[in-house]
Order: C-alpha cells, then structure tokens, then sequence
C-alpha cells in the first residue's frame, strides 16, 4: 500500500524505479575505494605508486590520524552531489534506508573486520537540527545499525558550538573551524572501536577533530563509513 501511495524511486535521478538505484543512475556512478585509491581515506589516486591521498598524506605528517581507515560507496561526482543533497536539505529521509542498504552490501564483510562495537552519526548543531529537522547522518547510522546488527549512539557525541558551513573553507580553515566544535557524554562508557558515519567525505576534516574527540575519551580505534567522497587528485 506505501509503495502503491509513495512509490520507490532512485535517488540519483528522482524516477519510479523497482531497484534501489535504477540500472540508468548505476551505470554513471563510480564506485569509490575501486582501482587506485588511498589506503587510508579511500579516496581514487589517479597515481597506482601512491599509498594515500595529499589530504591523508598532510594529516598524518603533520599531527598523525586520529582515524583509523574509512571507506565510501561513491566518488562525488555525476548524480551522486545531487541525491546526497536531497538527502541531506530536501527531507529525502527515505533515501536513508537505500544508502544503508548499499553501505551493509558493500562494507559488512569490513565492518566485522574492523570489529566495531558501536556506530556513532557525525552530530548537527542543535540550531541546525532544528532547522532541518533531523540528521541525515543520525538517519544513515540508525538504518546500518539495524542490518549490521550494531548498537547506534545517537547521545554520545555532541557538537559544542555552531560552526560555518565547511564546504565554504579550505582545508586548514576546515580545521580552525572545527577546533572544539565536539564534546563526549561525560558518563559514556567507552568501547573500543567506533564506526562514524557521514554523508561526505571531502577532506576529513570533520572526521579527524570527531574522531580525536571520541580517543581523548578512551576510545582505541575509530573507523567511518559516508556515502560519497571527494576525487582526490
């Protein structure tokens, strides 16, 4: 009956499709973490010598990583911006249990590798989540969780103060910007190893200072999963 009053379409392209994404849409995405690509982030290297990205590569040499390794479904590019955006703005939350699914078809098989404990959703601003109404971040953990067969906490990460939005700033600005933006539960029992969960990875900024956070706290590994990531170079 919701199918018959809200029919399923692909997120990509916005037609009535029976696949999750419809043969047309999954013909012009492009796999990310599939040829070359950076051991670390997963980001594409268009150099198979290289080991990670200039991103990684500047992040480690300078303070080391506070992440572990994460990985994404799709490269940002072709139809891809467009549904993480309507995902994200539109209040496309239906789009959260497709993106789920192609994440557990994807990445369960490294998930248990990774031995996760607990799923962790990058968290909004409070004036942000009011505005927008929800975290499509929090709605993308939640979904994993349940086919992953994972605990999600939605309570334990936090952010401190509002910052401006990141894809206006470089990334060093990134940076600045995020220092002392997230803060740990203060009576959160920490496991050992995290999986956070974003819409997009572009320069990992965002992961990195989440990621140090939940360390500080006593965390031992941190991984994350986002549906799409930057081209690297």
């Amino acid at each position: 009956m919701l199918n018959l009053l809200y029919p399923p379409v692909c997120p990509m392209c916005g037609r009535i499709s029976v696949e999750r994404i419809c043969l047309s849409c999954r013909e012009k995405i492009r796999p990310a973490a599939a040829g070359a690509y950076c051991l670390h982030c997963g980001k594409p290297l268009k150099d198979e010598a290289e080991e990670f990205c200039p991103d990684c590569r500047r992040t480690i040499a300078e303070n080391g990583s506070a992440v572990d390794q994460g990985r994404s479904l799709w490269v940002h590019e072709g139809p891809v911006p467009g549904a993480v955006y309507r995902f994200k703005y539109n209040n496309r939350r239906r789009f959260g249990q497709i993106f789920a699914e192609e994440l557990a078809d994807r990445y369960t098989g490294l998930i248990r590798k990774w031995e996760i404990d607990e799923i962790i959703p990058v968290p909004l601003h409070r004036s942000r989540y009011r505005k927008r109404g929800y975290n499509q971040a929090e709605i993308l953990a939640l979904k994993l969780g349940v086919l992953c067969g994972l605990p999600v906490r939605t309570d334990v990460l936090y952010r401190i103060r509002k910052t401006a939005p990141q894809k206006l700033l470089g990334r060093r600005e990134r940076l600045r910007n995020l220092r002392g933006a997230f803060g740990v539960r203060a009576d959160w029992k920490p496991c050992r190893n995290v999986l956070l969960i974003d819409d997009i990875y572009t320069t990992g900024a965002t992961l990195e200072r989440a990621a140090r956070v939940l360390k500080k706290a006593g965390v031992q590994k941190v991984f994350f999963l986002t549906i799409s990531i930057g081209q690297g170079i």
